[in-house]
């Protein structure tokens, strides 16, 4: 940064003594140089434009400090990763990759201190760093990112830093090397500005990172305007003090403006403003930041680290300058797969944001929520989704980006999220989130980011929690035991049945009427409703409208859904019975049973003589009435055996003797071998009473 800069802000390079004794960056700093050269992919863009300055935010990477650097990575548009060539790759150095990731697109690595390799060996020692960190961001979507070996300070940290207490702040004399090979790819690399400067009245949010009094002028607040533009005599809100202050004047840089707008680096100067009472934190357009107690965001897990993100849980969760625990409920992650984003969703600069990478950042767009749309539960963060389906929402759904080289970068699917803050912040809608655990040993080889977000609605909890629409997802499954009569349906000449029966779908004590109406689906798709319960050992009738070519045996489903906050316990189903289409009833052809052949032996001479008598018409069979129903029917048992096919006896006679009253079979009735017998000139005969049969003569 150093080498670098030729602009410095009251905030930079450094400027704690401990920070210079120790040689490392502490805080945020910021500084900037000019281009006269512009690069051809911002002239094209703003071909009005001469010189361009580019700020940069010299962050800390020590992984102690990781709450500074998530506050200074979310207002960049690029990132130089800065790694030691002479260690590689480190623990810190991971985390800082794994924030790029949530905040840009753009990347350069600078290689540093390579002049610490021997300068026989120094090109191929580079080479081989190269080759190694290149490895590392295979998986990445830095894997394409440009690289480049310098030396910012010939000899280190310390001796910069001592130079710099000698020399006054003459940064040209410090010893480096390739700082313009650097220049050239920033130049090459650097994306045009994603600003809203033509998006009409965008509300003004200022993120302050350092604050200091000037004697006889007032107190100045430096940071970095998030959203929208300011002027001299505009009404600031500090929604942390309660309070509104006037804009007395602004600088960027040391330099007086008349107006600052979204992305650019100042200094506002307000008068009668005690400048011990603010340190970091959010200033605005007055009415536009409030104070947020619960939100819902669209979030996405950082794919590096380790282990579940279960619902419930507690994070560090970063917002702006503030870092403060809260709870997190996950959910949605089906609905956003399913879900196609609109272009002015997936818009860059869509609306405030209190990121200046606008919706490209972790490529959360930005959604409206709706308390109407329905919900699965969710355990925990969904980091697969399993679908049949391919999905067309290129955005949301888990996708594979392939790039040169045969590398493959994977991105985690996006879920939303209830934030419940144990300690309420200040912070606008749209506004980037991470959540980490920062109680993880920063020793330990592992990630403590966990997820990045961004929030797109503020809840009152004692409200809202209510209106959520979450369900959990039931499915019985059933066998079909029986099928109704077949039809050819007349649209395709199909044989299907619009009546079949099942089994194995509720116990024998079930209450049938709560589920009658409630559709059902074979495991072929035909879709049918619940007619009625089958007798009293649990079976059940379904009639399918457009008719179902499922054979005996095969399965039938009951699937519905219930919702957490619904008192009545109801079953929802989303499935559409289909229109009716009619058939021609199939009538089966009679079976022809053949007649067994009569043993001609005689058993006994009893049964010889009840065939005697039959060939001469008298009593065959002797039987019981069993019961007697209207209209002069009596139903008797005993004349038969239950594979005899009455339907063939219908016409014989059948005497009661103790009343010599007649009657003739009319029908058959049940499977039991019994009989209904019509006694046309009525009968007087009660129940239990004998009957005979007499067989008509040959």
């Amino acid at each position: 940064v150093k080498t670098l800069s030729t602009l410095l802000s009251t905030a930079s390079l450094d400027k704690s003594a401990q920070s210079r004794q120790r040689g490392i960056t502490l805080d945020l700093g910021f500084s900037a140089f000019f281009l006269d050269d512009i690069p051809p992919q911002i002239a094209s863009a703003n071909p009005d434009v001469r010189k361009i300055q580019i700020t940069l935010v010299d962050c800390p990477g020590h992984a102690s400090l990781i709450r500074t650097i998530i506050g200074g990575a979310q207002i960049i548009d690029m990132m130089i990763l800065v790694v030691d060539a002479t260690k590689g790759l480190q623990t810190q150095t991971a985390e800082c990759l794994v924030i790029a990731e949530m905040t840009t697109k753009n990347m350069i690595v600078a290689l540093n201190k390579i002049d610490l390799f021997p300068p026989n060996d120094r090109v191929s020692k580079v080479k081989q760093v190269e080759s190694r960190i290149r490895s590392a961001l295979r998986s990445t979507r830095f894997a394409d990112a440009p690289m480049v070996g310098i030396s910012a300070c010939v000899g280190g940290e310390k001796v910069a830093a001592v130079a710099e207490e000698k020399q006054a702040h003459n940064f040209t004399t410090q010893l480096s090397t390739n700082i313009d090979g650097l220049l050239q790819l920033v130049k090459k690399h650097v994306p045009p500005p994603n600003r809203n400067y033509n998006k009409g009245n965008q509300p003004f949010h200022f993120a302050i990172d350092h604050c200091f009094p000037i004697k006889g002028q007032g107190t100045v607040i430096t940071g970095t305007a998030l959203n929208g533009s300011a002027k001299p005599n505009d009404f600031l809100q500090f929604p942390e003090l309660g309070i509104e202050k006037k804009i007395k004047s602004m600088q960027m840089f040391r330099r007086p403006v008349t107006e600052i707008h979204q992305g650019d680096r100042a200094g506002i100067c307000i008068a009668n403003l005690d400048a011990k009472l603010i340190e970091r934190g959010v200033a605005s357009t007055p009415g536009t930041v409030s104070l947020v107690s619960s939100a819902i965001a669209v979030v996405r897990k950082v794919k590096y680290f380790n282990g579940k993100l279960q619902s419930n849980s507690k994070f560090h969760v970063s917002v702006g300058h503030n870092t403060v625990m809260a709870s997190v409920i996950f959910f949605g992650a089906k609905e956003l797969a399913e879900k196609t984003i609109t272009a002015e969703e997936k818009d860059d600069v869509g609306g405030p944001s209190a990121s200046l990478g606008g919706s490209s950042v972790s490529g959360l767009p930005r959604l409206k929520f709706n308390f109407d749309d329905d919900f699965v539960f969710q355990d925990e963060l969904i980091e697969d989704i399993s679908t049949s389906d391919e999905m067309e929402a290129e955005a949301n759904s888990s996708k594979i980006i392939e790039k040169k080289r045969g590398v493959k970068y994977s991105e985690m699917p996006l879920n939303l999220a209830i934030f419940h803050f144990h300690t309420p912040v200040f912070c606008p809608l749209n506004s980037l989130v991470i959540g980490s655990r920062l109680d993880t040993d920063i020793h330990a080889n592992t990630c403590r980011l966990a997820f990045s977000g961004r929030l797109i609605e503020k809840i009152d909890p004692r409200k809202d929690v209510g209106r959520f629409k979450f369900y959990s997802r039931k499915e019985k499954e059933g066998v079909i035991c029986r099928l109704g009569e077949s039809y050819m349906r007349e649209k395709d000449q199909k044989v299907v049945r619009y009546e079949v029966f099942g089994v194995d779908l509720f116990k024998k004590e079930t209450n049938m009427n709560l589920f009658v109406g409630l559709k059902v689906e074979t495991s072929s798709g035909d879709i049918g409703v619940i007619h009625s319960s089958f007798g009293t050992s649990g079976k059940f009738r379904m009639h399918f409208p457009a008719g179902t070519d499922a054979r005996e045996g095969d399965k039938v489903y009951l699937r519905f859904k219930k919702y957490a906050n619904d008192a009545s316990k109801s079953m929802h189903q989303d499935a559409v019975l289909p229109e009716a289409s009619p058939g021609v009833l199939l009538v089966p052809e009679k079976k022809v049973k053949k007649e067994k052949k009569k043993n001609t032996k005689k058993k006994n001479d009893k049964n010889a003589k009840q065939d005697q008598k039959a060939t001469l018409g008298t009593v065959a069979h002797e039987g019981v009435i069993a019961s007697l129903k209207p209209n002069n029917i009596a139903i008797v048992s005993g004349f038969f055996s239950p594979e005899v096919n009455i339907r063939e006896k219908v016409g014989w006679k059948v005497v009661v003797p103790s009343t010599n009253e007649e009657g003739v079979i009319s029908a058959p009735f049940g499977k039991a071998g019994k009989c209904k017998v019509l006694f046309e000139e009525g009968i007087s005969a009660e129940e239990g009473a004998k009957v005979q049969l007499v067989l008509p003569a040959n």
